[in-house]
Protein backbone atom coordinates (compact mmCIF):
# COMPACT_ATOMS: atom_id res chain seq x y z
CA UNK A 1 0.00 0.00 0.00
CA UNK A 2 1.18 3.52 -0.80
CA UNK A 3 0.90 6.30 1.72
CA UNK A 4 1.86 9.87 1.07
CA UNK A 5 4.41 11.81 3.04
CA UNK A 6 1.79 14.10 4.60
CA UNK A 7 -0.44 11.12 5.46
CA UNK A 8 2.35 9.34 7.31
CA UNK A 9 3.51 12.56 8.94
CA UNK A 10 -0.01 13.38 10.14
CA UNK A 11 -0.99 9.92 11.35
CA UNK A 12 2.11 7.92 12.23
CA UNK A 13 4.81 10.37 13.31
CA UNK A 14 5.79 11.80 16.67
CA UNK A 15 7.04 15.24 17.63
CA UNK A 16 10.48 15.78 19.09
CA UNK A 17 9.75 18.17 21.96
CA UNK A 18 13.33 19.36 21.87
CA UNK A 19 13.31 20.76 18.33
CA UNK A 20 9.68 20.52 17.21
CA UNK A 21 10.48 18.21 14.30
CA UNK A 22 8.36 15.21 13.36
CA UNK A 23 9.89 11.74 13.19
CA UNK A 24 9.06 8.06 12.76
CA UNK A 25 10.03 5.71 15.59
CA UNK A 26 11.16 2.25 14.49
CA UNK A 27 10.88 -0.90 16.67
CA UNK A 28 14.63 -0.87 17.32
CA UNK A 29 14.43 2.66 18.72
CA UNK A 30 15.85 4.46 15.68
CA UNK A 31 14.31 7.78 14.69
CA UNK A 32 13.78 8.88 11.09
CA UNK A 33 13.15 12.62 10.94
CA UNK A 34 11.19 14.36 8.20
CA UNK A 35 13.52 16.84 6.48
CA UNK A 36 12.39 20.35 5.60
CA UNK A 37 11.99 21.07 1.88
CA UNK A 38 13.66 24.41 1.17
CA UNK A 39 12.74 26.10 -2.16
CA UNK A 40 15.50 28.08 -3.85
CA UNK A 41 15.38 30.13 -7.04
CA UNK A 42 18.13 29.95 -9.64
CA UNK A 43 17.54 33.19 -11.50
CA UNK A 44 19.12 33.43 -14.93
CA UNK A 45 19.46 36.79 -16.69
CA UNK A 46 17.49 37.58 -19.82
CA UNK A 47 17.72 41.00 -21.47
CA UNK A 48 15.33 41.70 -24.39
CA UNK A 49 17.51 44.63 -25.48
CA UNK A 50 20.61 42.43 -25.81
CA UNK A 51 20.76 41.02 -29.33
CA UNK A 52 23.19 38.31 -28.17
CA UNK A 53 20.87 37.06 -25.41
CA UNK A 54 19.73 33.62 -26.56
CA UNK A 55 16.67 33.30 -24.34
CA UNK A 56 15.49 36.86 -24.86
CA UNK A 57 15.46 36.27 -28.62
CA UNK A 58 13.67 32.93 -28.37
CA UNK A 59 10.99 34.33 -26.04
CA UNK A 60 10.36 37.27 -28.38
CA UNK A 61 7.22 37.67 -30.49
CA UNK A 62 9.32 36.96 -33.58
CA UNK A 63 9.57 33.35 -32.37
CA UNK A 64 6.51 32.82 -30.19
CA UNK A 65 3.91 34.11 -32.65
CA UNK A 66 4.93 31.86 -35.59
CA UNK A 67 4.93 28.81 -33.30
CA UNK A 68 1.49 29.71 -31.94
CA UNK A 69 -0.05 29.96 -35.41
CA UNK A 70 1.34 26.72 -36.84
CA UNK A 71 -1.32 24.58 -38.55
CA UNK A 72 0.41 21.31 -37.50
CA UNK A 73 -1.17 19.30 -40.35
CA UNK A 74 0.73 16.07 -39.60
CA UNK A 75 -1.19 15.82 -36.33
CA UNK A 76 -4.60 16.46 -37.87
CA UNK A 77 -4.45 14.44 -41.09
CA UNK A 78 -8.13 13.54 -40.86
CA UNK A 79 -9.00 17.15 -41.71
CA UNK A 80 -7.36 16.73 -45.12
CA UNK A 81 -9.17 13.56 -46.18
CA UNK A 82 -10.02 13.55 -49.89
CA UNK A 83 -13.65 12.41 -50.01
CA UNK A 84 -13.50 11.82 -53.79
CA UNK A 85 -11.31 8.73 -53.37
CA UNK A 86 -13.70 6.84 -51.08
CA UNK A 87 -14.60 4.21 -53.68
CA UNK A 88 -10.95 3.45 -54.45
CA UNK A 89 -9.88 2.73 -50.86
CA UNK A 90 -8.99 -0.64 -49.43
CA UNK A 91 -10.62 -1.59 -46.09
CA UNK A 92 -7.25 -1.08 -44.42
CA UNK A 93 -6.93 2.44 -45.87
CA UNK A 94 -10.46 3.34 -44.77
CA UNK A 95 -9.76 2.12 -41.25
CA UNK A 96 -6.55 4.14 -41.17
CA UNK A 97 -8.35 7.30 -42.32
CA UNK A 98 -11.06 6.76 -39.72
CA UNK A 99 -8.39 6.50 -37.03
CA UNK A 100 -6.66 9.66 -38.29
CA UNK A 101 -9.91 11.57 -37.82
CA UNK A 102 -10.25 10.70 -34.15
CA UNK A 103 -7.32 12.05 -32.13
CA UNK A 104 -6.36 15.05 -34.28
CA UNK A 105 -7.22 17.92 -31.94
CA UNK A 106 -5.60 16.20 -29.00
CA UNK A 107 -2.44 15.33 -30.93
CA UNK A 108 -2.20 18.93 -32.13
CA UNK A 109 -2.67 20.21 -28.60
CA UNK A 110 0.11 18.03 -27.22
CA UNK A 111 2.44 18.97 -30.07
CA UNK A 112 1.87 22.70 -29.64
CA UNK A 113 2.40 22.63 -25.88
CA UNK A 114 5.37 20.32 -26.39
CA UNK A 115 7.19 22.86 -28.55
CA UNK A 116 6.74 25.60 -25.96
CA UNK A 117 7.76 23.27 -23.14
CA UNK A 118 10.99 22.64 -25.00
CA UNK A 119 11.50 26.38 -25.33
CA UNK A 120 11.21 26.70 -21.54
CA UNK A 121 13.50 23.70 -21.04
CA UNK A 122 16.46 24.62 -23.23
CA UNK A 123 16.88 26.94 -26.17
CA UNK A 124 19.27 24.51 -27.82
CA UNK A 125 16.74 21.66 -27.55
CA UNK A 126 13.93 23.91 -28.81
CA UNK A 127 15.96 24.71 -31.92
CA UNK A 128 16.61 21.00 -32.48
CA UNK A 129 12.87 20.36 -32.27
CA UNK A 130 12.13 23.04 -34.85
CA UNK A 131 14.69 21.48 -37.22
CA UNK A 132 13.13 18.04 -36.77
CA UNK A 133 9.65 19.43 -37.25
CA UNK A 134 10.61 21.03 -40.56
CA UNK A 135 12.36 17.86 -41.67
CA UNK A 136 9.33 15.71 -40.89
CA UNK A 137 7.12 18.11 -42.83
CA UNK A 138 9.50 17.86 -45.77
CA UNK A 139 9.36 14.05 -45.66
CA UNK A 140 5.60 14.31 -46.12
CA UNK A 141 5.99 16.94 -48.83
CA UNK A 142 8.42 14.69 -50.70
CA UNK A 143 5.84 11.91 -50.70
CA UNK A 144 2.98 14.18 -51.75
CA UNK A 145 4.91 15.89 -54.54
CA UNK A 146 6.05 12.54 -55.95
CA UNK A 147 2.67 10.80 -55.43
CA UNK A 148 4.28 8.32 -53.04
CA UNK A 149 2.65 6.68 -49.98
CA UNK A 150 2.77 8.65 -46.74
CA UNK A 151 4.45 7.07 -43.68
CA UNK A 152 1.99 7.19 -40.79
CA UNK A 153 3.46 6.75 -37.34
CA UNK A 154 1.72 6.06 -34.05
CA UNK A 155 -1.34 8.19 -33.39
CA UNK A 156 -1.17 7.38 -29.69
CA UNK A 157 -1.30 10.60 -27.71
CA UNK A 158 0.85 9.01 -24.99
CA UNK A 159 3.78 9.23 -27.39
CA UNK A 160 3.57 13.03 -27.09
CA UNK A 161 2.91 13.12 -23.35
CA UNK A 162 6.00 14.16 -21.38
CA UNK A 163 4.69 12.26 -18.36
CA UNK A 164 5.22 9.02 -20.28
CA UNK A 165 7.72 9.71 -23.08
CA UNK A 166 10.71 12.03 -22.75
CA UNK A 167 12.05 11.97 -26.31
CA UNK A 168 11.16 14.33 -29.15
CA UNK A 169 7.61 13.60 -30.31
CA UNK A 170 7.82 10.32 -28.48
CA UNK A 171 9.67 8.65 -31.34
CA UNK A 172 6.78 9.38 -33.69
CA UNK A 173 9.17 9.81 -36.59
CA UNK A 174 12.50 8.85 -35.10
CA UNK A 175 15.16 10.59 -37.14
CA UNK A 176 17.99 9.97 -34.73
CA UNK A 177 19.16 6.69 -36.23
CA UNK A 178 21.05 6.11 -39.46
CA UNK A 179 18.77 8.48 -41.33
CA UNK A 180 18.74 11.11 -38.61
CA UNK A 181 19.83 14.69 -38.39
CA UNK A 182 23.48 15.37 -39.02
CA UNK A 183 25.44 17.46 -36.56
CA UNK A 184 25.47 20.41 -38.98
CA UNK A 185 22.26 22.46 -38.56
CA UNK A 186 19.88 22.83 -41.49
CA UNK A 187 18.71 26.31 -42.43
CA UNK A 188 17.97 26.38 -46.18
CA UNK A 189 14.77 24.95 -47.65
CA UNK A 190 16.57 23.00 -50.36
CA UNK A 191 18.85 21.43 -47.73
CA UNK A 192 15.82 20.23 -45.77
CA UNK A 193 14.25 18.87 -48.97
CA UNK A 194 17.40 17.02 -49.96
CA UNK A 195 17.75 15.45 -46.52
CA UNK A 196 14.05 14.55 -46.46
CA UNK A 197 14.31 12.69 -49.77
CA UNK A 198 17.12 10.57 -48.37
CA UNK A 199 15.20 9.87 -45.18
CA UNK A 200 12.09 8.83 -47.11
CA UNK A 201 14.15 6.42 -49.19
CA UNK A 202 15.64 5.03 -45.98
CA UNK A 203 12.19 4.54 -44.51
CA UNK A 204 11.01 2.59 -47.54
CA UNK A 205 14.12 0.44 -47.76
CA UNK A 206 15.09 -0.19 -44.15
CA UNK A 207 12.18 0.75 -41.87
CA UNK A 208 8.97 0.10 -43.80
CA UNK A 209 7.51 -2.00 -40.99
CA UNK A 210 7.82 0.88 -38.52
CA UNK A 211 5.00 2.71 -40.26
CA UNK A 212 1.61 2.29 -41.77
CA UNK A 213 1.53 3.50 -45.36
CA UNK A 214 -1.30 5.26 -47.15
CA UNK A 215 -1.52 6.58 -50.71
CA UNK A 216 -1.07 10.33 -51.14
CA UNK A 217 -4.18 10.63 -53.33
CA UNK A 218 -6.41 10.17 -50.29
CA UNK A 219 -5.50 13.68 -49.10
CA UNK A 220 -6.43 17.08 -50.50
CA UNK A 221 -4.00 19.67 -51.85
CA UNK A 222 -4.51 21.68 -48.66
CA UNK A 223 -2.29 19.21 -46.79
CA UNK A 224 0.76 20.07 -48.89
CA UNK A 225 -0.07 23.77 -48.66
CA UNK A 226 -0.21 23.75 -44.86
CA UNK A 227 2.92 21.59 -44.57
CA UNK A 228 4.77 24.04 -46.81
CA UNK A 229 3.50 27.07 -44.92
CA UNK A 230 4.53 25.68 -41.52
CA UNK A 231 7.94 24.66 -42.84
CA UNK A 232 8.59 28.11 -44.29
CA UNK A 233 7.55 29.81 -41.03
CA UNK A 234 9.94 27.67 -39.02
CA UNK A 235 12.81 28.04 -41.48
CA UNK A 236 12.50 31.82 -41.10
CA UNK A 237 12.74 31.43 -37.31
CA UNK A 238 15.75 29.13 -37.64
CA UNK A 239 17.58 31.45 -40.02
CA UNK A 240 17.15 34.45 -37.73
CA UNK A 241 17.32 32.87 -34.27
CA UNK A 242 18.65 29.34 -34.73
CA UNK A 243 22.33 29.86 -33.94
CA UNK A 244 23.16 28.56 -30.48
CA UNK A 245 26.41 29.00 -28.60
CA UNK A 246 26.53 27.05 -25.30
CA UNK A 247 28.97 29.63 -23.95
CA UNK A 248 26.13 32.16 -24.01
CA UNK A 249 23.57 29.81 -22.44
CA UNK A 250 22.60 31.70 -19.26
CA UNK A 251 20.72 28.77 -17.70
CA UNK A 252 23.56 26.35 -18.36
CA UNK A 253 26.08 28.78 -16.91
CA UNK A 254 24.02 29.16 -13.72
CA UNK A 255 23.92 25.37 -13.37
CA UNK A 256 27.69 25.18 -13.81
CA UNK A 257 28.10 27.85 -11.13
CA UNK A 258 25.86 25.94 -8.71
CA UNK A 259 27.78 22.70 -9.24
CA UNK A 260 31.24 24.27 -8.93
CA UNK A 261 30.72 26.79 -6.12
CA UNK A 262 27.72 26.43 -3.82
CA UNK A 263 27.52 22.63 -4.07
CA UNK A 264 30.95 21.78 -5.43
CA UNK A 265 31.30 18.47 -3.59
CA UNK A 266 27.72 17.37 -2.87
CA UNK A 267 25.52 15.01 -4.82
CA UNK A 268 22.99 16.83 -7.00
CA UNK A 269 19.93 15.40 -8.78
CA UNK A 270 18.94 17.49 -11.82
CA UNK A 271 15.49 17.03 -13.36
CA UNK A 272 14.31 17.92 -16.84
CA UNK A 273 11.27 16.88 -18.84
CA UNK A 274 13.23 15.97 -21.96
CA UNK A 275 15.89 13.46 -22.92
CA UNK A 276 17.45 15.95 -25.35
CA UNK A 277 17.95 18.43 -22.50
CA UNK A 278 19.48 15.72 -20.31
CA UNK A 279 21.88 14.76 -23.10
CA UNK A 280 22.80 18.40 -23.79
CA UNK A 281 23.45 19.17 -20.12
CA UNK A 282 25.54 16.04 -19.62
CA UNK A 283 27.75 16.83 -22.60
CA UNK A 284 28.21 20.49 -21.61
CA UNK A 285 28.97 19.77 -17.95
CA UNK A 286 31.51 17.12 -18.90
CA UNK A 287 33.08 19.53 -21.40
CA UNK A 288 33.36 22.09 -18.59
CA UNK A 289 35.43 19.63 -16.56
CA UNK A 290 32.72 18.61 -14.09
CA UNK A 291 33.43 14.96 -13.35
CA UNK A 292 31.17 12.03 -12.51
CA UNK A 293 28.10 13.22 -14.41
CA UNK A 294 25.58 10.89 -16.07
CA UNK A 295 22.09 11.08 -17.56
CA UNK A 296 19.06 8.83 -17.08
CA UNK A 297 16.25 8.88 -19.67
CA UNK A 298 13.56 6.56 -20.92
CA UNK A 299 16.12 4.89 -23.20
CA UNK A 300 18.71 4.21 -20.49
CA UNK A 301 19.52 0.50 -20.33
CA UNK A 302 21.68 0.52 -17.19
CA UNK A 303 19.40 2.71 -15.06
CA UNK A 304 19.76 0.62 -11.89
CA UNK A 305 23.55 0.68 -12.14
CA UNK A 306 23.61 4.47 -12.52
CA UNK A 307 21.21 4.95 -9.61
CA UNK A 308 23.38 2.74 -7.39
CA UNK A 309 26.52 4.65 -8.38
CA UNK A 310 24.76 7.92 -7.54
CA UNK A 311 23.17 6.75 -4.29
CA UNK A 312 25.05 3.65 -3.11
CA UNK A 313 24.37 3.93 0.62
CA UNK A 314 20.57 4.05 0.31
CA UNK A 315 20.70 1.09 -2.07
CA UNK A 316 22.89 -1.02 0.21
CA UNK A 317 25.83 -0.99 -2.22
CA UNK A 318 29.53 -0.37 -1.79
CA UNK A 319 30.96 1.79 -4.56
CA UNK A 320 34.47 3.23 -4.52
CA UNK A 321 34.39 7.04 -4.27
CA UNK A 322 36.11 7.47 -7.64
CA UNK A 323 33.37 5.37 -9.30
CA UNK A 324 30.44 7.17 -7.71
CA UNK A 325 28.35 9.68 -9.64
CA UNK A 326 28.12 13.16 -8.17
CA UNK A 327 25.59 14.63 -10.60
CA UNK A 328 22.68 12.64 -12.00
CA UNK A 329 20.59 14.30 -14.70
CA UNK A 330 17.23 12.61 -15.11
CA UNK A 331 13.93 12.99 -16.91
CA UNK A 332 10.67 12.53 -15.04
CA UNK A 333 10.43 8.90 -16.13
CA UNK A 334 12.74 8.00 -13.24
CA UNK A 335 10.57 5.80 -11.04
CA UNK A 336 9.60 6.99 -7.59
CA UNK A 337 10.61 3.53 -6.42
CA UNK A 338 14.32 4.34 -6.85
CA UNK A 339 16.32 5.09 -3.70
CA UNK A 340 18.12 8.40 -4.27
CA UNK A 341 18.30 9.77 -0.73
CA UNK A 342 22.10 9.89 -0.61
CA UNK A 343 21.44 13.28 -2.22
CA UNK A 344 19.58 16.18 -0.65
CA UNK A 345 19.84 18.70 -3.51
CA UNK A 346 17.29 18.69 -6.35
CA UNK A 347 17.47 21.03 -9.34
CA UNK A 348 14.45 21.69 -11.56
CA UNK A 349 16.12 22.70 -14.81
CA UNK A 350 12.68 23.20 -16.30
CA UNK A 351 9.26 23.57 -14.67
CA UNK A 352 6.49 21.09 -15.51
CA UNK A 353 3.19 22.74 -16.37
CA UNK A 354 1.57 20.54 -13.74
CA UNK A 355 3.17 22.03 -10.64
CA UNK A 356 2.42 18.87 -8.64
CA UNK A 357 5.30 17.20 -10.47
CA UNK A 358 7.73 19.53 -8.70
CA UNK A 359 6.54 18.01 -5.45
CA UNK A 360 7.03 14.53 -6.90
CA UNK A 361 10.59 15.45 -7.91
CA UNK A 362 11.39 16.57 -4.37
CA UNK A 363 9.94 13.30 -3.13
CA UNK A 364 12.57 11.33 -5.04
CA UNK A 365 15.12 12.20 -2.34
CA UNK A 366 12.71 12.84 0.54
CA UNK A 367 12.37 9.22 1.58
CA UNK A 368 12.88 7.22 4.76
CA UNK A 369 16.62 7.04 5.26
CA UNK A 370 17.31 10.66 4.27
CA UNK A 371 20.01 11.81 6.71
CA UNK A 372 19.99 15.54 6.01
CA UNK A 373 17.83 17.97 7.96
CA UNK A 374 17.04 19.97 4.83
CA UNK A 375 16.37 19.19 1.17
CA UNK A 376 17.20 22.06 -1.17
CA UNK A 377 14.96 22.29 -4.24
CA UNK A 378 16.32 24.72 -6.83
CA UNK A 379 14.12 25.96 -9.68
CA UNK A 380 15.29 27.91 -12.73
CA UNK A 381 13.29 31.08 -13.35
CA UNK A 382 14.03 34.27 -15.33
CA UNK A 383 15.72 36.92 -13.21
CA UNK A 384 13.00 39.46 -14.05
CA UNK A 385 10.28 37.29 -12.48
CA UNK A 386 7.67 34.77 -13.52
CA UNK A 387 5.73 37.11 -15.79
CA UNK A 388 7.48 35.93 -18.94
CA UNK A 389 6.59 32.30 -18.27
CA UNK A 390 3.03 33.30 -17.37
CA UNK A 391 2.61 35.27 -20.61
CA UNK A 392 4.02 32.43 -22.68
CA UNK A 393 1.84 29.74 -21.13
CA UNK A 394 -1.25 31.93 -21.20
CA UNK A 395 -0.71 32.59 -24.90
CA UNK A 396 -0.43 28.86 -25.58
CA UNK A 397 -3.60 28.17 -23.57
CA UNK A 398 -5.45 30.86 -25.50
CA UNK A 399 -4.34 29.35 -28.82
CA UNK A 400 -5.44 25.87 -27.73
CA UNK A 401 -8.86 27.25 -26.86
CA UNK A 402 -9.19 29.09 -30.18
CA UNK A 403 -8.39 25.92 -32.11
CA UNK A 404 -10.49 23.68 -29.83
CA UNK A 405 -7.33 21.63 -29.28
CA UNK A 406 -7.53 19.30 -26.32
CA UNK A 407 -4.76 18.36 -23.92
CA UNK A 408 -4.60 16.26 -20.80
CA UNK A 409 -5.14 17.73 -17.36
CA UNK A 410 -1.37 17.82 -16.75
CA UNK A 411 -0.97 20.07 -19.79
CA UNK A 412 -3.66 22.55 -18.76
CA UNK A 413 -2.34 25.74 -17.23
CA UNK A 414 -4.07 28.40 -15.16
CA UNK A 415 -7.42 26.64 -14.98
CA UNK A 416 -7.48 28.27 -11.57
CA UNK A 417 -5.12 30.60 -9.71
CA UNK A 418 -3.43 27.84 -7.71
CA UNK A 419 -0.64 27.16 -10.21
CA UNK A 420 -0.04 30.89 -10.66
CA UNK A 421 0.37 31.40 -6.93
CA UNK A 422 2.64 28.36 -6.66
CA UNK A 423 4.87 29.72 -9.42
CA UNK A 424 5.12 33.08 -7.67
CA UNK A 425 5.79 31.37 -4.32
CA UNK A 426 8.60 29.38 -5.95
CA UNK A 427 10.17 32.56 -7.28
CA UNK A 428 10.02 34.18 -3.84
CA UNK A 429 11.28 30.97 -2.15
CA UNK A 430 8.25 30.73 0.12
CA UNK A 431 8.60 28.01 2.75
CA UNK A 432 6.15 25.13 2.46
CA UNK A 433 5.42 25.53 -1.25
CA UNK A 434 6.80 22.03 -1.97
CA UNK A 435 5.34 20.29 1.07
CA UNK A 436 2.22 18.91 -0.61
CA UNK A 437 1.45 15.51 -2.09
CA UNK A 438 0.21 14.18 -5.41
CA UNK A 439 -3.44 13.86 -4.46
CA UNK A 440 -4.41 11.93 -7.57
CA UNK A 441 -1.79 9.28 -8.05
CA UNK A 442 0.60 8.76 -5.14
CA UNK A 443 -1.85 7.91 -2.37
CA UNK A 444 -3.48 4.73 -1.18
CA UNK A 445 -7.04 5.95 -0.73
CA UNK A 446 -8.11 2.90 1.28
CA UNK A 447 -5.46 3.72 3.89
CA UNK A 448 -6.60 7.31 4.19
CA UNK A 449 -10.25 6.29 4.43
CA UNK A 450 -9.36 3.75 7.11
CA UNK A 451 -7.45 6.41 9.04
CA UNK A 452 -10.49 8.71 8.95
CA UNK A 453 -12.62 5.87 10.32
CA UNK A 454 -10.07 4.98 13.00
CA UNK A 455 -9.79 8.59 14.17
CA UNK A 456 -13.59 8.83 14.31
CA UNK A 457 -14.13 5.71 16.40
CA UNK A 458 -11.24 6.64 18.68
CA UNK A 459 -13.08 9.90 19.40
CA UNK A 460 -16.52 8.28 19.57
CA UNK A 461 -16.52 4.48 20.03
CA UNK A 462 -20.32 4.40 19.66
CA UNK A 463 -19.89 4.91 15.91
CA UNK A 464 -18.79 1.28 15.63
CA UNK A 465 -22.39 0.34 16.42
CA UNK A 466 -24.20 3.25 14.75
CA UNK A 467 -22.60 3.19 11.30
CA UNK A 468 -22.94 -0.56 10.53
CA UNK A 469 -26.61 -0.34 11.56
CA UNK A 470 -27.41 2.22 8.84
CA UNK A 471 -29.33 0.99 5.76
CA UNK A 472 -27.42 0.30 2.53
CA UNK A 473 -28.82 3.44 0.88
CA UNK A 474 -28.61 6.66 2.87
CA UNK A 475 -28.22 10.31 1.99
CA UNK A 476 -27.63 13.62 3.65
CA UNK A 477 -26.86 17.17 2.60
CA UNK A 478 -24.91 20.10 3.93
CA UNK A 479 -24.25 23.67 2.88
CA UNK A 480 -21.52 24.20 0.29
CA UNK A 481 -19.84 27.39 -0.85
CA UNK A 482 -19.22 26.90 -4.60
CA UNK A 483 -16.04 28.29 -6.12
CA UNK A 484 -14.10 27.88 -9.35
CA UNK A 485 -13.76 24.19 -10.14
CA UNK A 486 -15.70 23.21 -7.01
CA UNK A 487 -19.42 23.59 -7.83
CA UNK A 488 -22.53 22.56 -5.93
CA UNK A 489 -23.80 19.09 -6.71
CA UNK A 490 -23.93 15.55 -5.41
CA UNK A 491 -21.19 13.33 -3.97
CA UNK A 492 -21.87 9.61 -4.43
CA UNK A 493 -20.22 6.66 -2.68
CA UNK A 494 -20.93 3.20 -4.06
CA UNK A 495 -19.51 -0.18 -4.97
CA UNK A 496 -18.86 -0.80 -8.67
CA UNK A 497 -19.62 -3.93 -10.64
CA UNK A 498 -15.99 -5.01 -10.31
CA UNK A 499 -16.15 -4.77 -6.54
CA UNK A 500 -14.25 -1.50 -6.14
CA UNK A 501 -15.65 1.17 -3.88
CA UNK A 502 -15.87 4.46 -5.75
CA UNK A 503 -16.68 8.12 -5.32
CA UNK A 504 -18.27 10.43 -7.89
CA UNK A 505 -18.95 14.17 -7.90
CA UNK A 506 -21.69 15.44 -10.22
CA UNK A 507 -22.51 19.12 -10.71
CA UNK A 508 -26.06 20.50 -10.92
CA UNK A 509 -26.17 19.76 -14.67
CA UNK A 510 -25.20 16.12 -14.21
CA UNK A 511 -21.61 16.52 -15.41
CA UNK A 512 -18.68 14.89 -13.65
CA UNK A 513 -16.65 17.49 -11.75
CA UNK A 514 -13.58 15.30 -11.24
CA UNK A 515 -12.59 11.66 -11.16
CA UNK A 516 -9.97 12.31 -8.48
CA UNK A 517 -11.05 10.14 -5.57
CA UNK A 518 -8.96 12.26 -3.22
CA UNK A 519 -10.61 15.55 -4.23
CA UNK A 520 -14.07 14.06 -3.85
CA UNK A 521 -13.37 12.59 -0.44
CA UNK A 522 -11.90 15.86 0.78
CA UNK A 523 -14.94 17.77 -0.50
CA UNK A 524 -17.09 15.55 1.74
CA UNK A 525 -15.04 16.43 4.82
CA UNK A 526 -17.02 17.98 7.69
CA UNK A 527 -17.20 17.90 11.48
CA UNK A 528 -19.75 15.80 13.42
CA UNK A 529 -21.54 18.97 14.49
CA UNK A 530 -21.98 20.26 10.90
CA UNK A 531 -25.74 20.86 10.47
CA UNK A 532 -27.65 18.88 7.83
CA UNK A 533 -29.82 20.74 5.29
CA UNK A 534 -32.58 19.72 2.91
CA UNK A 535 -31.44 17.76 -0.12
CA UNK A 536 -31.36 19.53 -3.50
CA UNK A 537 -34.38 19.19 -5.79
CA UNK A 538 -32.48 17.06 -8.31
CA UNK A 539 -30.62 14.99 -5.73
CA UNK A 540 -31.80 11.53 -6.78
CA UNK A 541 -31.47 12.19 -10.53
CA UNK A 542 -27.91 13.42 -10.07
CA UNK A 543 -27.14 10.44 -7.85
CA UNK A 544 -28.31 8.12 -10.64
CA UNK A 545 -25.90 9.82 -13.07
CA UNK A 546 -23.12 9.47 -10.54
CA UNK A 547 -23.79 5.75 -10.22
CA UNK A 548 -23.36 5.33 -13.99
CA UNK A 549 -19.94 7.02 -14.07
CA UNK A 550 -17.73 4.66 -12.03
CA UNK A 551 -18.93 1.61 -13.94
CA UNK A 552 -17.13 2.75 -17.10
CA UNK A 553 -14.17 0.58 -18.11
CA UNK A 554 -11.70 3.49 -18.00
CA UNK A 555 -12.63 4.49 -14.47
CA UNK A 556 -12.70 0.90 -13.27
CA UNK A 557 -9.08 0.56 -14.37
CA UNK A 558 -8.19 3.85 -12.68
CA UNK A 559 -9.92 2.84 -9.45
CA UNK A 560 -8.21 -0.53 -9.36
CA UNK A 561 -4.78 1.10 -9.60
CA UNK A 562 -5.45 4.01 -7.23
CA UNK A 563 -7.47 2.33 -4.52
CA UNK A 564 -5.54 -0.89 -4.18
CA UNK A 565 -8.75 -2.62 -3.06
CA UNK A 566 -12.06 -1.69 -1.54
CA UNK A 567 -12.53 1.06 1.01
Amino acid sequence: MRRTRSFIKANHSREDVGNGRRYLLFPDGRRSYFPARIPRTLAFPSDPTDLTDHYARLYSDAVVKPIARLALPRYGLGVYENKTTTAARTPQEQEMLDNLSRGGKRLMGFCRTGLFKRLESSGNVFIQSLERHVLRNCVFLHALENELPLPIGSQDVEMLDARIADDDEGGLYDLDGDAGLATAPLRAKDAFQQRAAGIYAGYRKHAANRFKWIESRHFTAALAQDLEKDAEELIKVLKKHGDWDPAGDAKLNRLKELLTTRHASEKVLVFTQFADTATYLTAQLQAAGIANVAAVTGDTDNLTELVQRFSPHSNGKTVAPENQLRVLISTDVLSEGQNLQDAHIVVNYDLPWAIIRLIQRAGRVDRIGQKHDEIFCYSFLPADGVERIIRLRSRVSERLTQNAEVVGSDEAFFEDQTDLKTLEDLYHEKAGVLDGDDEDGEVDLASEAYQIWKNAIDDNPALERVIPALPDVVYSARAWQPREGLPEGVLVFMQTGAGNCALAWMDAQGNSVTESQQRIMRAARCAPQTPAVEKAAGHHALTAKGVELPNSDDLEEQLSSHLGGSI
